[in-house]
C-alpha cells in the first residue's frame, strides 16, 4: 500500500469515517447499497451508456477504485480496469456488490427499455456524491446521443481536473478531539413483521408526488417535507402497534440521515452525514397525527446544528482512533461490527428516511427526462426503508419492504391520499415491464 500519483490522482484512500462500519455490516442478504434510477423519453443505448460510463469515471477517482483488506484497515486502491459493466436490469435492485466481480467496481450500471440505473456500495458515497456521479453521466450520456447539455448543478466537467478536495474525507477536516462526543442510548423500537421474503428478493414500491402539493400540506402543519413525510413512518408504525393484539407499547422510532455539508463546508464526493434518531413514546397516551408531527419537528429542529453534529462527529472519530481499535486486525474488526449490528443495528428504528432532496440540474435536461427515483437496500428488520429524492417538480418515495405483505407501503401511501395529495404507484412486482400498478 503505498502513496504515489497517477495523472496527479492519488492511487489509494483510506476508507472514511462512515465508510469503516458498512465492510462489516454488509453480507449477503444486507448489502449496503443504494440505487438512483432515471426514466427517460427514449430508448437507453447500452453501447452510448458505456462510452458515457468510461468518459466519466477519470472525473471522480474516489468512485473509480475497488476494495482491498489491509491487516489493520480496508482501504481503496485505483482500479486499473477502466469502467464496471454495464449490464441488462434485474428484477431486484441493490444486491450485494461482490468485489471479486463487476471487474472489482463497488458501483453498478445497468439499463432497461427507457430506464438507466446506478448502484452504489455505501463504502463509496453517500446521497450527494451519488448524485453528483450520476446526474453527470446522464448528461454525458444524453450528449452522446446528441442532446445539448451544459455543465450545471449536480452535473460536473468531465473535462474538468478533479480538486484533491472532492476526495477529501471530511470527517477528519472536522473533527474536534478535545471536545464533547456524544453518547446514544436509545431502546429497542418497535418493528413490523410478517413472513420474509427469500433472500435477495424485496418488495420496493414507489409513490410519485408533485412537490408543491407536498409543501403546502407539511406548511399547514408547520413543517418541512422531510419531517412531514417522516412523521408519516411514524403515524403508520405507531397504528400498526396499537393493532397487534399483544401491543408491549414500544417506542416507535424512526432513523434521518443529515447531509452535514450544509454546516461544514467541502467539496467531498465521499461519505459526509450523519444519522439522527427520533423515538415517540406510546405509553405517554394516545397521539394523534398532527401531535406526532408537531413532537418530531421540535425534536429535529432542537438537534439539527453544528453543535450537536459535531459532538456526533467526535464521538464517531473516537470510537476509529481507540487505541485497541487501531490494532485490530481488520477481520476482527468486521466480525465484531456485524455481530453489534445484528444486536443492535436496526433494533432501535421502526423505519428510515434518506432525502437527498432536489437535483439541481440544467433546464436542458428536463426534456428528455421523465423521472427519477432512490431506492435504499433491504434492512435487517425493518419494513420500510424510504428512498426519496425531488427532479423536476416531482418527489419520488420508494419504499423497500423485505416481508411478502405490502400493508406498510400501502398505508403509507394510503395515508397522502387521504391528506389529499395525488400519488402515481409503481412496483418492482411491475418495473421490468414498465407496468405501473
Amino acid at each position: 500500500m503505498k502513496k504515489g500519483l497517477i495523472n496527479h490522482q492519488k492511487t489509494w484512500y483510506k476508507l472514511d469515517n462512515a465508510a469503516k462500519i458498512f465492510p462489516g455490516q454488509s453480507t449477503s442478504s444486507y448489502s449496503n447499497v443504494y440505487r438512483l434510477t432515471v426514466t427517460l423519453k427514449e430508448k437507453v443505448n447500452p453501447q452510448l451508456l458505456e462510452m458515457a460510463l468510461l468518459k466519466t469515471m477519470p472525473r471522480f477517482p474516489s468512485f473509480d477504485v475497488r476494495i482491498r483488506n489491509g491487516f489493520f484497515w480496508h482501504y481503496l486502491e485505483k482500479n486499473p480496469n477502466g469502467a464496471p459493466p454495464v449490464r441488462p436490469d434485474s428484477a431486484n435492485p441493490c444486491l450485494r456488490i461482490n468485489p471479486k466481480e463487476n471487474k472489482g467496481y463497488l458501483l453498478r450500471v445497468f439499463y432497461y427499455e427507457n430506464r438507466m440505473s446506478v448502484e452504489f456500495y455505501h463504502v463509496l458515497t453517500d446521497g450527494f456524491g451519488a448524485s453528483r456521479f450520476f446526474m453527470t453521466l446522464l448528461a454525458v450520456y444524453l450528449r452522446l446521443t446528441g442532446k445539448n447539455i451544459p455543465v450545471g448543478g449536480a452535473v460536473l466537467d468531465v473535462d474538468e481536473k478533479p480538486s484533491e478536495s472532492e476526495s477529501e474525507d471530511a470527517y477528519l477536516k472536522y473533527v474536534k478531539p478535545n471536545t464533547a462526543k456524544a453518547k446514544r442510548v436509545e431502546k429497542f423500537a418497535y418493528q413490523a413483521k410478517g413472513k420474509r421474503l427469500p433472500k435477495h428478493y424485496i418488495n420496493v414500491t414507489t409513490g410519485y408526488m408533485p412537490v408543491d402539493a407536498l409543501k403546502k400540506k407539511a406548511a399547514e402543519y408547520g413543517v418541512t417535507v422531510t419531517e412531514y413525510i417522516a412523521g408519516v413512518l411514524v403515524w403508520i408504525m405507531y397504528n400498526l402497534q396499537k393493532e397487534e393484539p399483544f401491543n408491549r407499547n414500544k417506542p416507535i422510532g424512526v432513523q434521518i440521515p443529515v447531509n452535514v455539508r450544509q454546516f461544514f463546508e467541502t467539496e467531498t464526493v465521499r461519505n459526509f452525514m450523519l444519522c439522527y434518531s427520533f423515538q415517540l413514546d406510546p405509553r405517554m397516551g394516545e397521539y394523534t397525527f398532527p401531535e406526532i408531527l408537531r413532537q418530531l419537528s421540535l425534536y429535529l429542529r432542537y438537534i439539527n446544528n453544528e453543535k450537536n453534529l459535531q459532538s456526533m462527529m467526535n464521538g464517531n472519530a473516537a470510537i476509529e482512533k481507540n487505541p485497541l481499535m487501531r490494532v485490530t486486525p481488520s477481520f476482527l474488526k468486521d466480525f465484531g461490527i456485524n455481530v453489534l449490528y445484528k444486536i443492535t443495528g436496526e433494533k432501535a428504528t421502526s423505519s428510515l428516511i434518506s432525502n437527498i432532496g432536489l437535483i439541481k440540474a440544467p433546464k436542458e435536461m428536463e426534456p428528455y427526462v421523465e423521472k427519477m427515483s432512490l431506492v435504499l437496500a433491504q434492512g435487517m428488520v425493518n419494513a420500510a426503508r424510504c428512498g426519496v429524492v425531488s427532479y423536476n417538480g416531482t418527489l419520488a418515495l420508494s419504499v423497500t419492504n423485505i416481508y411478502e405483505s405490502t400493508a406498510v407501503q400501502k398505508a403509507i401511501f394510503t395515508t397522502f391520499v387521504k391528506e389529499g395529495i395525488p400519488v402515481k404507484i409503481e412496483s418492482n412486482k411491475s418495473v421490468i415491464t414498465g407496468g405501473e400498478v
